[in-house]
């Protein structure tokens, strides 16, 4: 069968950390591998690049056509891209699936699309494919939301999730063509590797854990030392949480040594807590880039706004943390949430907190409620309707306590004082002086699309632009927050 999977274009992504990453379509690469096993012919997209939709559908001529849908703020390209495949192949069996299609099917649930793939799709893609080639009927398929005559209904139950090592290693090659285009901060091109999968912790913001029931499955330490060998000199590692299981992870930093297998730079995501539990850890693996940087969830500057997001661990942990890894010569990279429910003391508490220790290499978002989540039930009757575009987490999803206007003018002071910020403490020379040559082009447009976040005045503009009617009262001055 002849299938085609496609990576579409994220939309609007005129703030946040966007311009500085785009990574190749990993999920896609692992279906892709595992219809190639079954003799099918498969061809990835990236819509990243051109060409479009419709011209990959006449090269292709396909009978299955899958959707990655990965964020919240997908939704409705994903929609729009699903109605102009109608059109362009009316024949072809359309199905969409990845992390916001799988924790939050609803806004995908429209006559252009035929399922929702609600499991992993390594499983899910290659059954349907069969299912599909041999003419039987689609219910048997466990995990998928169906379209049907008189509405959308649930197939049978699927069993246990799969382990990851069902598929060894990703079809990397269906993406060869834009390799060059992946990107990561500063390191251009970037191999994404995952070495597991899901979360066992329950941050209130974050849908992994809820879509994983707090599991965390892992692929072989033969299987990722494959992979990390046949990737190039910068990798990111995909795992919601690196380095969660001690003993695993020693294991593996230690078969990587074995194997030779050394990099240019490597960025892991990973918490603060486990951090200080594990500090011989993180020396295992040190040796194995040349830069080696932590992206770390932050989220707050005290321990009462840690403790507003079921963070379960402490402003003494973030500190810790930085510490030891700093010791241990890893770059940290990290993150903060900022709430509609901010004052000016909480914005000034965590300017504080940034200059105080260093974290200027931080990145800024507003507290959004994913679709997937309790904290999105609990606050959907607040949210008015709106693009699903402005769930990318720098846009206000409802009034904020100190007004819209004033809000804007403290978020885009905040980024003001972190690094990106080309008039601060790093200068754009001091940026290009730290990438090779041809990769000069790319830096400068990177920063220089990076600079609109300072600008308050950027960001009403797209405030307005996408709520055009004035948000309503949402109580704050009654209490609510």
């Amino acid at each position: 069968m002849k299938v085609l999977l496609l990576r579409p274009h994220p939309g609007n992504d005129c703030f946040g950390l966007g311009p500085f990453f785009r990574v190749e379509p990993l999920g896609l690469e692992y279906i892709g591998a595992a219809l190639l096993a079954e003799g099918h012919e498969v061809t990835i997209a990236d819509l990243r690049f051109r060409p479009g939709a419709a011209t990959w559908v006449r090269r292709t001529r396909p009978r299955l056509i899958a959707i990655s849908c990965l964020h919240a703020l997908e939704y409705d390209q994903v929609v729009r891209l699903a109605r102009e495949l109608r059109q362009a192949a009316p024949e072809a069996f359309i199905v969409v699936g990845g992390h916001a299609a799988a924790a939050f099917p609803e806004p995908l649930e429209v006559p252009e699309i035929d399922a929702i793939c609600l499991e992993d799709g390594e499983e899910l893609v290659p059954l349907l494919a069969r299912t599909l080639e041999r003419g039987e009927h689609l219910q048997r398929v466990g995990g998928l939301r169906l379209r049907g005559r008189d509405g959308w209904f649930f197939s049978e139950a699927g069993g246990e999730r799969p382990e990851l090592d069902s598929v060894p290693l990703p079809a990397r090659h269906l993406v060869a063509r834009h390799r060059n285009g992946y990107h990561c901060l500063l390191f251009k091109p970037v191999w994404l590797v995952e070495t597991a999968r899901g979360c066992p912790h329950r941050c209130s913001f974050c849908s992994v854990w809820q879509l994983y029931g707090r599991s965390c499955r892992e692929r072989s330490i033969e299987a990722v030392v494959e992979d990390f060998a046949s990737s190039g000199d910068a990798v990111f590692v995909a795992d919601d949480l690196f380095w969660y299981n001690e003993e695993r992870s020693l294991a593996l930093a230690e078969a990587l040594k074995r194997r030779r297998v050394f990099k240019r730079w490597i960025l892991v995501q990973t918490r603060t807590d486990l951090i200080c539990k594990s500090a011989s850890l993180m020396e295992a693996w040190r040796p194995l880039a040349k830069d080696f940087d932590i992206f770390l969830g932050l989220e707050g500057a005290s321990d009462q706004a840690l403790s507003g997001i079921t963070k379960d661990s402490g402003i003494g942990e973030s500190i810790e943390a930085v510490r030891i890894a700093r010791e241990l010569r890893y770059g940290i990279n990290g993150n903060f949430v900022v709430g509609h429910d901010w004052s000016e003391e909480n914005f000034r508490e965590l300017w504080e907190f940034v200059e105080r220790y260093g974290l200027q290499r931080a990145g800024f978002t507003i507290l959004t409620p994913l679709p997937g989540t309790e904290f999105y039930r609990q606050k959907a009757p607040i949210i008015p309707d709106q693009p699903w575009g402005n769930f990318d987490m720098h846009h206000l999803l409802w009034e904020p306590y100190l007004g819209v206007d004033r809000f804007f003018e403290l978020y885009a002071e905040t980024w003001r004082r972190s690094i990106l910020n080309t008039s601060g403490d790093k200068s754009l020379l001091e940026w290009i002086r730290q990438v090779r040559p041809g990769q000069i082009p790319y830096i400068a447009r990177v920063l220089w699309r990076t600079q609109r976040m300072m600008k308050p005045q950027a960001y009403l503009k797209e405030h307005r632009r996408s709520h055009p009617v004035p948000f309503a009262t949402t109580g704050y001055l009654e209490g609510e927050t």
